[in-house]
Order: C-alpha cells, then sequence, then structure tokens
C-alpha cells in the first residue's frame, strides 16, 4: 500500500512539474510528458520545480559558499542529505538543496543552529557534489604507511567499496584515495603499470594521460590481490588468464559509479586499466552538454533517427564517445509503443524503459541474439561490431524491418564499408541496409577562465592546419601555458563532441553495392553538396566560437586529408 501511495506521489510531482515547464514554452504544450522530460535539461527541470514550490533557483552556488561556515559541517552528513550550507546571519541560514522534499537537510541545519530561520535554494546535484568534493577527505596513507604494510595481510571482500570515508588499513585507504581523486579529477581511467625498478599509476583526463604516481615495488602482488578482490576473484585468478576482465562499485559521496576492470599480464607483472563510469557530471542528450552539436548536425541526426528501419552505424577510436552517443539517441527513440532492447559489454548507461542485456562472455552473443529476435524488438542497440557472426546478426535484424544502433572501429565515417567488408560481409549486402554511416570525435574545449585571446594564425600554421587564408586575420582563442586553478593547470577543461554523417540513400546504396561508386567516392559526392558537415568543418566552428584551439584540434582528425 505504502509503495503504491509513493508511487502516486512521484506521478503527481512529474506531472506538476511538467505542466509548470509547459507554461512557459509553447513547443511543449502538446507533447506527452515522457518527452518533456526527456528533451529538457536538468536545468530546465529544477527551474520548473523551483517555480512550482516558489524556491529560487541557483545553478551556481560556488561563489554563495561561505567557507568557514561550509568547513564546520560534516561532509557525510552534507552527502547524506546532498545539501551545501551557503550564508548565515543572526537571523538566517540559507542551504542549497538538492531535492525539496527531502527534510534532512532541515532536520540536521535546525538541530545545529536552532535559532535562525532555514531559507532553502535548488541547486543543481552536480554543483553540490563539487562543493561536497572540495571539502571531503582527501588524506591517503603515508609513504611509511604503505612502507609498513605487510604483503601477506589479506582483506576481506569488498562489493561496494566506499571511498569516502577512512579506512583502517593502509592499502585500501591508499585505493580508496587514488580512486577519489580520479573521480574528482573527472578522468576516464585509472592506469596502473609495473615496470622494471618502478610501479605507478596516472589518470586520463580529458583523452591526456597525466603525471605518474610511483607505488613501493613490494606492494606489486598485495595491490592487484587487493583489485581482483574488489570483483570476489581469487588471486589465483592471475595464473589461469592471460587477461582478467571484471566489474566493481565504488560509492563516492554516496553515490554509486560502476568500474569497468581489464588486467593483462606484462613482462615485468600487469597493466591495468579500470573506466570510470561516471556519468553524473554530464547529460547524455542530445544538443547539450557535450552532446550540444550545431544545428545543422542536430537536423540531420533527426533525419537519422527517423529512419524506420536499417542500420545506423558510429565510428571512431577507442574512448571517443560512441557509445554515449547511441545512448543519446536512445533516449530520443525510447516511447512507450516500441520495444528497445540493447546487447552491450558492459551496460555503461541504463535507461529507464529500454531492457538492457549484458554479455558475459563471447560465446553468449549468438544465442543472445537469436533469444533478442523472439523477443518481438523494435530497436536494437549491438554495442560493438567486433566479427563477422555479430556483423551478419546486425545484417538479418535489420533486413527484417528493425532499427538497428551499432559501433564499429574505424577512422572515416565513408570506411565503415570497407571495414565490414574486412570482417567479411559482400559489400551489397551492407550496402543496402545501412542507413546512416557516422564519425564521432572528442575535442577538449577550452578552459573559459584563462584561455588566451590570438589575432589569426601565421602562413606555417596555415599550412600545417590546412585551412583558409581568411584564419589568417581571424580572432581565436588558444590554451594558457600553464592553466589556473579552474582546470587544474592543463588549459582545456572537458571534451565535447563533433559528428559526420554520411546518409546513404537509395540512389548512393544501389550504387555502392553495384560496385560503381568507392566508399571514398561517396564521401566526395557528400561534400560536393555542402550541405553536411564533416569532423573538420564541425571542428573548425568549434575554433571559430572560441571553444577550442587547433592544436586539441589536429589530436583528433587528420587535418591534412580532411
Amino acid at each position: 500500500m505504502n509503495l503504491e501511495i509513493g508511487i502516486t506521489l512521484n506521478d503527481t510531482i512529474t506531472n506538476s512539474i511538467v505542466n509548470r515547464i509547459r507554461e512557459y514554452d509553447a513547443v511543449l504544450k502538446e507533447r506527452p510528458a515522457e518527452d518533456v522530460t526527456r528533451r529538457c535539461s536538468s536545468a530546465r527541470i529544477l527551474a520548473g520545480m523551483g517555480s512550482l514550490l516558489g524556491i529560487p533557483v541557483f545553478l551556481d552556488i560556488k561563489s554563495l559558499v561561505d567557507r568557514t561556515l561550509l568547513e564546520q559541517s560534516d561532509p557525510q552528513v552534507m552527502g547524506r542529505g546532498m545539501f551545501i550550507p551557503l550564508q548565515m546571519d543572526e537571523f538566517q541560514l540559507m542551504i542549497a538543496v538538492a531535492n525539496p522534499w527531502d527534510p534532512t537537510p532541515e532536520d540536521v541545519c535546525a538541530q545545529k543552529y536552532p535559532h535562525v530561520e532555514i531559507v532553502k535554494v535548488l541547486a543543481p546535484v552536480a554543483e553540490i557534489n563539487k562543493i561536497l568534493e572540495s571539502v571531503a577527505r582527501r588524506g591517503g596513507p603515508e609513504k611509511s604507511d604503505l612502507d609498513s604494510i605487510e604483503v601477506d595481510e589479506i582483506g576481506e571482500e569488498i562489493e561496494d567499496f566506499n571511498v569516502s570515508i577512512k579506512h583502517e588499513e593502509p592499502l585500501a585507504q591508499f585505493v580508496a584515495q587514488m580512486m577519489s581523486e580520479a573521480v574528482r579529477q573527472l578522468a576516464s581511467d585509472v592506469h596502473i603499470k609495473c615496470e622494471k625498478d618502478r610501479i605507478h599509476y596516472s589518470y586520463r583526463v580529458d583523452g591526456d594521460m597525466q603525471e605518474k604516481h610511483d607505488i613501493p615495488v613490494k606492494l606489486k602482488d598485495r595491490l592487484d590481490a587487493f583489485l581482483l578482490n574488489l570483483m570476489g576473484l581469487a588471486p589465483e585468478e592471475r595464473s589461469k588468464r592471460v587477461g582478467i576482465s571484471g566489474r566493481f562499485t565504488l560509492v563516492y559521496l554516496r553515490r554509486p559509479i560502476d568500474i569497468r576492470f581489464e588486467r593483462h599480464r606484462t613482462y615485468r607483472g600487469y597493466h591495468v586499466t579500470m573506466r570510470i563510469l561516471d556519468k553524473s557530471h554530464f547529460e547524455a542528450k542530445i544538443g547539450m552538454g557535450s552532446l550540444a552539436f550545431d544545428e545543422n548536425t542536430i537536423f540531420e541526426l533527426d533525419k537519422v533517427m527517423a529512419v524506420p528501419a536499417g542500420i545506423i552505424v558510429m565510428s571512431g577510436p577507442t574512448g571517443s564517445g560512441k557509445s554515449t552517443t547511441l545512448n543519446a539517441i536512445l533516449r530520443e527513440l525510447n516511447r512507450p509503443e516500441d520495444n528497445i532492447l540493447t546487447l552491450e559489454n558492459p551496460v555503461e548507461d541504463e535507461i529507464a524503459g529500454v531492457m538492457h542485456c549484458d554479455l558475459k562472455s563471447p560465446t553468449e552473443f549468438k544465442p543472445m541474439i537469436a533469444s533478442f529476435m523472439r523477443s518481438d524488438p523494435d530497436i536494437i542497440l549491438m554495442g560493438e561490431v567486433r566479427d563477422y557472426d555479430s556483423a551478419e546478426l546486425a545484417i538479418e535484424a535489420a533486413i527484417t524491418g528493425h532499427k538497428v544502433l551499432t559501433t564499429i572501429h574505424c577512422p572515416r565515417a565513408s570506411q565503415i564499408l570497407e571495414r565490414f567488408e574486412q570482417i567479411g560481409i559482400e559489400r551489397w549486402k551492407i550496402a543496402q541496409t545501412l542507413k546512416a554511416a557516422c564519425a564521432q570525435r572528442l575535442v577538449k574545449t577550452l578552459c573559459p577562465y584563462c584561455k588566451i585571446k590570438k589575432e589569426g594564425i601565421t602562413e606555417r600554421e596555415r599550412s600545417i592546419y590546412n585551412v583558409g587564408e581568411e584564419w589568417l586575420n581571424r580572432e581565436l582563442y588558444i590554451k594558457a601555458q600553464d592553466g589556473c586553478a579552474e582546470c587544474g593547470g592543463r588549459g582545456y577543461s572537458g571534451r565535447t563532441a563533433i559528428l559526420e554523417i554520411i546518409p546513404i540513400t537509395a540512389e548512393w546504396s544501389d550504387a555502392l553495392s553495384k560496385g560503381t561508386m568507392s566508399p571514398y567516392e561517396l564521401e566526395i559526392a557528400v561534400r560536393k553538396q555542402g550541405v553536411l558537415p564533416s569532423l573538420k568543418t564541425s571542428g573548425l566552428g568549434l575554433v571559430e566560437e572560441g571553444r577550442t584551439d587547433f592544436d586539441a584540434l589536429r589530436k583528433v582528425i587528420d587535418m591534412l586529408s580532411e
């Protein structure tokens, strides 16, 4: 009974917020509720919530925080209630909260400051997390503590590893400090490498490897066993497998974060890569955040998503955001009338209403797809085309009237057909079922606090970047060499996606099938039309807007061949 009441209350709150948003946007008035929440950013939904409750909304609270007041509060308590004390005088205490219906912030503050009135403002969860991170415990063990660890210590199995609390065991505290710092820096990966005379770890931030931090060599086996223990694996597994793949969950300021673990044997020990699947600091929505494409690209994406059946393939190197974009497309396509199934390894982003399936081993692929086809799907997301079997089954699903989304590793959109041929698929099969060939890259964006204005580029730079003479006198921005405190000295802050789309029309499909047109000739034909954005034109648009610079752009695309 209580569950039913809770569901009804949540639906009532959601509908009230949606109706309030509709009052301010005529475009959304006739759209169903799920469309409104899908097409609105979290900031806009927060604004609707604030308007509904009569509570002010602040999207940026950093400048309002009284650091003395903040440091008097327990980060664990603030994290539990997702609130931040902002300002206090003799009459009022202003606090920022993420959930206005949670009584915890008011209860805690009223108990600590009983003689003042509690005034709430609404703030995004991401903003509150940033403030919490600045006061969360940062201390890891000293080198002397690590040196004192006994190498035969065996810890208990840990399922959800909390990296925000103090661990008594120095090695556990070291791993907690290493992983929490990675989350704070918005790192995508943590690497641990064994060399001849040293072991070190480093983070990949905004696509670049950062400085190496040394670990005592004697901890090589103990650290290895500890990480395997997080996944419930015995140390003996190291001698049984060349590579070990797995997952574990860490808890950071009360939010669970999935970690994808990959270990392989090396000449001097092992190389561990831990992919951090933390989606809290960005929104996987087309047109927002890192997927804020230009209007032309979004228009072409809308046309692609409207195709009723066929294959949509996203290409690019590892770490180019292919899966993130496909998941954002799935959010757009997610309708109550459609049955959407995904087959991934691993599942990186769960979407309400979508049935996600994960592969435990490569042998499960064929029987899983066979089961998929008997499950009456409308849309299928296949994490990646890796071999002949996966490619053949994707084509079979498309031929039988399904919309298939998938990724493949190749540099250019036009090379997708050639990559399928390399796998063993006849060209006419992929040409008849492929509806859109896409290529994506992630480009580092300049730190808005320290980027430097520059008046044009030199003739030599124009030749290197392969751009027109208009760039000689065009105002642009470059990164600050030493960065600033906001960007951690990198000069860049975050990344944004650029996308190239080649729609396969019936005419081009026929020409490709008959061999009268090569994939490269298709790319040239698309460019001659001058309508569809390429990776280079999209990237140059970012440079012109002052969002990135040429150095960042040429690291992700071949400027000379574009």
